[in-house]
């Protein structure tokens, strides 16, 4: 049998996401959804950072743009946050991309925009 990579942290922060989601619903932006999360976040002391930056390096320099992630939570776990019609393969290989950059291992993708809140787990 597999173990489910940060099982406990990752229930957590999906649990959270159901709460916002419960109590906005869908058809808000982004960030309402993004201060709901800190909100509830925050409440149960589960540590994050909120658009977390991070350094894209490219051969022997530091590009000049960087990436920020929407959430690290438990400090090894990006969370990105959608409220779109869908989650496509577009936003998964973004979250490829983010922790090849970050060094972490597991993302979650939500999407908050349709009456049932859908979630996304990348494991590198």
């Amino acid at each position: 049998m597999t173990d489910i990579l940060y099982k406990e942290e990752s229930y957590k922060i999906i649990g959270k996401c159901f709460e916002v989601h419960n109590n906005l619903g869908p058809g808000f932006l982004e960030i309402v959804y993004k201060d709901a999360l800190g909100y509830e976040f925050k409440q149960a002391k589960i540590p994050y950072i909120r658009e977390k930056e991070y350094v894209v390096n490219y051969k022997d320099i530091i590009l000049r743009h960087k990436f920020y992630a929407d959430f690290v939570v438990y400090d090894k776990i990006i969370l990105e946050v959608k409220a779109v019609s869908g989650i496509v393969d577009e936003f998964t290989a973004r979250a490829i991309n983010y922790l090849s950059v970050s060094q972490n291992r597991l993302a979650l993708i939500v999407n908050f925009w349709e009456l049932q809140l859908k979630s996304k787990r990348i494991v590198l």
